[in-house]
């Protein structure tokens, strides 16, 4: 979901914290995490990737991106073949390639919640337009701005796009985006959640105004502790990657974590550790220090 500018790092080597136990599981964010700005896995991410899988570490996708949006990942995922999409609303096979893929886990936004969260939102920040995720369908608004590279499948009001007898009303709904044009960031972030509250989790990944509403309780750290716990992991056997707010959580819950060098300020401080930008493959680096400690 992030929208990556150019980006520079001042930290040239990684800042590494100690693990208590051996990594079991790697869980990377892809936009500005494991992705370069083009949007490409680079030569080196590949290699170390695989590596990781080959010494026995489970590797997982754990991303804002809805289930269509993972081609750019899906020719490097092993083993296991799953991927976190939509912030922990939605666990997905990807081993079946763009366009197969099959959703293994949904943990999905109430349609009352997603209404309740709409009209507060209209109160708290006039302005906010708003977009509907479906498990394959996306509707918006017609004051929705083109942000993400798509014909959406309907334009009607959030209202009517939520209502029991809407377009694709047999969909669970993953989550609900609102944008605004005006809010600072950060700013809209915290107006949604006072005014929210508990009826919804809600978190950004884009530079713009641009939340992202899911069930409440949904993140991707909440997801990934169900996925480890089928695997009999611990926290202290995983390592997190990530750089937006939307990764706080999961780089929290995790016994070792990572904020990239291109990282959000909230980001840099919920880590244990942190690394070079995405840019300069700052997972890959990390990987390969983990790896050859392992010797």
């Amino acid at each position: 979901m992030r929208e990556n500018g150019p980006v520079t790092s001042a930290t040239r080597q990684p800042e590494t914290p100690a693990a208590a136990l051996p990594p079991r599981l790697i869980a990377t964010d892809l936009d500005g995490t494991l992705l370069r700005d083009d949007k490409s896995v680079s030569e080196r991410t590949v290699a170390a990737l695989a590596a990781a899988e080959e010494a026995g570490i489970e590797v997982f996708f754990v991303t804002g991106r809805p289930a269509r949006w993972m081609d750019v990942v899906s020719d490097h995922v092993h083993g296991h073949g799953l991927a976190i999409c939509g912030n922990g609303a939605a666990v997905v096979d990807l081993h079946g390639g763009p366009g197969a893929h099959r959703f293994v886990k949904v943990r999905e936004l109430a349609r009352e919640n997603a209404l309740d969260a709409v009209r507060l939102l209209r109160g708290a920040a006039p302005g906010t337009v708003f977009a509907v995720e479906q498990t394959y369908g996306f509707y918006q608004e017609p004051a929705y701005p083109k942000l993400h590279m798509e014909i959406p499948d309907n334009l009607a009001p959030a209202e009517r796009l939520l209502a029991p007898d809407a377009p694709g009303a047999g969909e669970p709904v993953l989550k609900i985006l609102a944008f605004h044009h005006e809010l600072d960031p950060d700013a809209f972030l915290t107006v949604a959640r006072r005014a929210v509250g508990d009826r919804a989790t809600i978190t950004r990944s884009s530079p713009s105004a641009l939340l992202e509403i899911s069930g409440p309780g949904v993140s991707k750290a909440s997801t990934l502790e169900l996925c480890c716990a089928e695997r009999g992991i611990s926290p202290e056997e995983v390592v997190a990657f990530g750089d937006m707010p939307n990764d706080v959580e999961m780089l929290t819950w995790a016994g070792t974590s990572y904020a990239m060098g291109n990282a959000h300020p909230a980001v840099i401080a919920a880590a244990s550790g942190r690394t070079v930008a995405n840019n300069e493959d700052g997972v890959a680096v990390v990987i390969e220090k983990i790896l050859a400690e392992r010797l």
